[in-house]
């Protein structure tokens, strides 16, 4: 399968090697079709006209998923590997959780957090007992969970740690993403998030990643209440820090008494091969940050847990949502998780991200510069004379989505229900479509 990716030996070799790659490269495969709907250009026409211009999707509109595979409307069949950002963890429309969400649809779906509903308990005794903290805080997106914490943490600094009013900090790391909310942005260091938006949000410290004396220098600072961080970092390209990093992190917080916030919205819930990123080196958080797969992609949810000490410093009518906790939003959540844990994503993760990395090592070495990630969420960085976003449209038109990151940083994180024959598949069509690069 693989031998039109080892490096080729001759310019004969090359010219053959260009001329079966044409041949044989791997098609999107026509499966169904939208029932005579619109055209993927009116599609795309569509949004532009009547769309905020604030995302920059590949040109394919897609209408039906179902496990690794979506469907456009001109019923061509490509696998996701970018899985909605690890939103799909489960696998598109998971049986499972589509009946929790179709069964409390019918029953109650939302009464806000002004009444208690038969519900809400029921879940957040699953998810405390779960991942093993005291209290969970219900939310409907990851970037709100983000804001979550860092109120949570400020208010714990000034009870608990004695900080002045008004001037905790809370420390992040260079390349973090966790939204685009004032707050998210104010402590980006990326232009195209925080440009033309300030003035930007006071109390945030910014520090290199993956840089323990860094972490070690900005939290002697009394006066820092947290430090928040991704385990991996996932918009900045699939950022893998050195082993001993999250230990060191959990030993210097603990020194210096500030809050580990671990922002696991993208790498939490089996992507990297463990229920946590964090689990990789056994540390605990303080405060955990979920969302994306935490209803499998099918209704937003997130969640911030934390035990007693931390969670109970903030009061009634300090912090809430109209959604957060909703029934429906409890049910779903519930069955994402109980559908993580007894198909054993996790270990899937592991064992299919050891077998991916190893055949896409095997990728041209004239257009792979580089290739890393944890479980099943990778990424390949190619050589600086290719195109990451051109390379992403030849993949869609051979089968296969993914979006690049910073220009030259291709995600690759297929739903966590994939298997071994679909994942050898994906390499090829992954090959086949670099190689064609160099024709």
């Amino acid at each position: 399968m693989f031998r039109s990716l080892r490096i080729l030996l001759s310019s004969e070799i090359a010219q053959v090697s260009c001329i079966r790659t044409k041949a044989s490269m791997a098609k999107p495969v026509v499966a169904t079709s939208n029932g005579g709907g619109l055209k993927s250009h009116q599609i795309f026409d569509r949004e532009d006209k009547y769309g905020a211009h604030n995302y920059h999707p590949l040109p394919v509109a897609l209408c039906r998923g179902k496990g690794v595979y979506v469907w456009d409307v001109e019923g061509r069949k490509y696998y996701d590997f970018l899985s909605a950002y690890s939103a799909v963890n489960q696998g598109h429309c998971h049986p499972r959780i589509l009946d929790a969400l179709k069964d409390q649809a019918e029953v109650l779906t939302l009464t806000s957090r002004a009444f208690y509903s038969d519900v809400l308990g029921e879940y957040e005794e699953y998810i405390t007992k779960l991942f093993g903290y005291d209290k969970v805080l219900p939310m409907n997106t990851g970037v709100e969970g983000g804001e979550t914490a860092c109120k949570l943490a400020r208010k714990w600094g000034y009870m608990k740690k004695g900080i002045p009013a008004d001037q905790a900090k809370i420390v992040f790391v260079e390349g973090n993403f966790w939204g685009r909310t004032l707050s998210a942005i104010s402590t980006s260091t990326d232009p195209s998030s925080y440009e033309g938006f300030g003035p930007f949000m006071p109390g945030f410290k910014i520090i290199p990643y993956d840089d323990l004396n860094a972490l070690e220098e900005a939290t002697k600072d009394p006066t820092v209440c947290a430090f928040m961080v991704e385990p991996i970092q996932g918009e900045a390209g699939v950022v893998v820090p050195h082993h001993g990093y999250l230990k060191g992190v959990r030993d210097i917080c603990t020194k210096n008494n500030v809050l580990f916030i671990a922002d696991e919205v993208q790498t939490g819930l089996a992507r990297t091969g463990k229920r946590l990123a964090c689990d990789h080196e056994n540390v605990r958080p303080d405060i955990l940050i979920l969302g994306k797969a935490l209803s499998g992609g099918v209704f937003p949810v997130s969640a911030v847990l934390a035990d007693d000490p931390v969670m109970l410093c903030i009061k009634p009518g300090e912090h809430g949502s109209t959604y957060g906790g909703n029934p429906l939003a409890c049910k779903v959540a519930m069955a994402a998780l109980e559908v993580m844990e007894e198909e054993k994503l996790a270990e899937n993760a592991q064992f299919l991200g050891e077998f991916l990395r190893q055949e896409l090592s095997k990728l041209p070495p004239q257009v792979v510069r580089l290739v890393r990630g944890k479980g099943l969420l990778n990424a390949i960085v190619i050589n600086q004379e290719f195109d990451a976003w051109d390379l992403c449209v030849r993949l869609k038109e051979n089968g296969l989505l993914a979006k690049p990151t910073h220009g030259d940083i291709i995600r690759l994180a297929p739903p966590l229900v994939i298997n071994k024959q679909q994942i050898d598949e994906a390499v090829q069509i992954i090959g086949e479509t670099m190689q064609s690069l160099l024709c």
